[in-house]
């Protein structure tokens, strides 16, 4: 009986413990389905704690760890493991015929192993993001998201409920690999490109020990790291933006001089320079604006070939 291969891919930075759960937990869920095959992989990310190699070993799971020379980032980790396991881990002869999913999770126990084989099932060769019904954060987390994603959905006028938890094909993995923007924001840079994709809903585990690496900073960061991927669509609609408020603002210049010159309605002395202001604002805020984006779409007569091999300079 030909097995589904299923390679879980994880970084890691000053975590082994959690990494020692994660694997046992792992373990459980290829006791439990025999139909699969399970591998992990995680990306040591430059951490400054020794490798626990006694507490991350497993009888049942191959489990690999792949040193880099530097931290790079949570999204960097997870870019260069994408490509070393489609490069030295997946026959590169005919992808569409190799049956499997790379499954991108956190180490910490928060995207939980019990939910990699719904999300395998479920994928039908899209890319299955795991959605967020139920969060285990605190208040001050759950509503600083919320603000978030209201500003994601302001500034891109599209919605994104899910994070890094994702099972891919191996047949997409190519297409993933050579993604642009896959190496500033994984989960923003597939959401903004054409493959096929779908979510199922999930809720998100308990840490399995420690604290979480990522401060306040950082997730400020990696929030508008995800924004910045719609850099055009964000220029766009500032200038539409503006252009509106252009509009209203000639209105009410407008009214302000056809009630001082046809009519006797006393108008503040205000009135009138306020809305001068205002309007002068909003047009150097449209010019501005307009003349990022003539620049970012002039950017694009560079052309950088995709490239699927650059983690090989990231590797120790």
């Amino acid at each position: 009986m030909k097995l589904s291969q299923i390679i879980c891919l994880t970084p890691v930075y000053n975590d082994w413990e959690s990494l020692s759960v994660l694997i046992s937990d792992i373990e459980k869920e290829a006791q439990a389905n025999k139909n699969y095959r399970f591998k992990v992989i995680a990306i040591n990310d430059g951490s400054t704690e020794s490798q626990q190699t006694d507490i991350v070993r497993s009888d049942s799971v191959d489990v690999e760890i792949v040193d880099l020379k530097i931290n790079i980032g949570h999204q960097r980790a997870i870019a260069v493991g994408l490509q070393y396991i489609l490069n030295e881990k997946i026959e590169l002869l005919d992808k569409s015929n190799v049956d499997g999913h790379v499954v991108v999770m956190d180490g910490d126990g928060e995207d939980k192993p019990s939910d990699i084989i719904p999300m395998v099932q479920e994928s039908n060769r899209k890319i299955v993001f795991a959605k967020r019904v139920k969060r285990s954060e605190g208040i001050g987390f759950k509503t600083g998201y919320f603000f978030y994603k209201c500003i994601f959905k302001v500034l891109t006028g599209k919605s994104i409920n899910f994070g890094n938890f994702s099972a891919i094909p191996f047949s997409l993995l190519g297409q993933v690999t050579i993604l642009p923007n896959l190496w500033n924001h994984y989960a923003s840079s597939i959401s903004e490109s054409k493959l096929p994709l779908t979510t199922l809903a999930t809720e998100r585990g308990d840490r399995y020990a420690g604290k979480s690496k990522m401060n306040t900073a950082n997730l400020i960061i990696h929030g508008f790291s995800s924004i910045s991927i719609y850099f055009d669509v964000l220029c766009f609609r500032v200038l539409k933006f503006s252009f509106i408020l252009m509009f209203f603002c000639a209105l009410l210049i407008g009214y302000v001089l056809y009630n001082k010159l046809f009519t006797g309605n006393a108008i503040p002395g205000w009135a009138s320079s306020l809305v001068l202001i205002v309007f002068s604002i909003v047009i150097q805020l449209f010019s501005v604006t307009f003349i990022i984006l003539l620049l970012q779409l002039s950017s694009r007569k560079i052309i950088n070939p995709p490239n699927h091999e650059i983690y090989k300079k990231f590797l120790n």
